[in-house]
């Protein structure tokens, strides 16, 4: 599936994308230490085998701006298993969702408004699945997330755990049409 939207193209991750996308999460890595959050994906997080799973179930995509990857995320249509409890507050509402995981942007693209052409395409893809929700989460020290987030309409909705242990503010947007 390749999909253009404006001028980005979206499609799925190919193996052959693997050194790319591994580098672009090395580089967020870095840019989230220097931004004051070195724990959020510490330890190789996102590592290869994680990749190579997000392409096996195809569920990783990339998003290309004039030929090159200019970011990387895991998108699905599906109930994630660490949000069907949320500690401290509580979804918007109950109804079907998608999901973000593991969105990165190249160091080259930074600032350019790559996250929300990811979103948007996200949105889309819901839309025609006839799904109004997106769902999303990030660690409490990530900042520059927080702020990307809200600017593009995401509301804090309480704390969620993923694989039980790892503390993560949760956010949903309603996609209105």
């Amino acid at each position: 599936m390749v999909i253009v939207m404006n001028k980005f193209i979206f499609r799925q991750i190919k193996k052959e994308d693997k050194d790319t996308v591994t580098k672009i999460y090395n580089d967020a890595r870095c840019f989230m230490a220097d931004s004051g959050n070195p724990e959020q994906w510490a330890d190789g997080y996102p590592d290869e085998c994680l990749i190579c799973e997000d392409i096996e179930k195809e569920r990783g995509y990339v998003c290309e701006f004039d030929g090159k990857i200019a970011a990387v995320f895991m998108f699905v249509t599906e109930d994630d298993e660490s949000y069907r409890k949320i500690y401290d507050g509580s979804w918007k509402n109950d109804e079907p969702y998608g999901v973000i995981h593991r969105i990165a942007v190249s160091k080259e693209m930074h600032g350019k408004g790559i996250a929300k052409e990811c979103f948007d395409f996200c949105r889309n893809e819901c839309i025609k699945q006839g799904i109004y929700n997106l769902k999303i989460d990030t660690y409490k020290d990530n900042i520059p997330m927080q702020k990307t987030l809200a600017k593009y309409g995401f509301e804090y909705c309480g704390t969620v755990y993923i694989d039980d242990k790892l503390e993560r503010m949760a956010y949903q947007y309603i996609i209105n049409i």
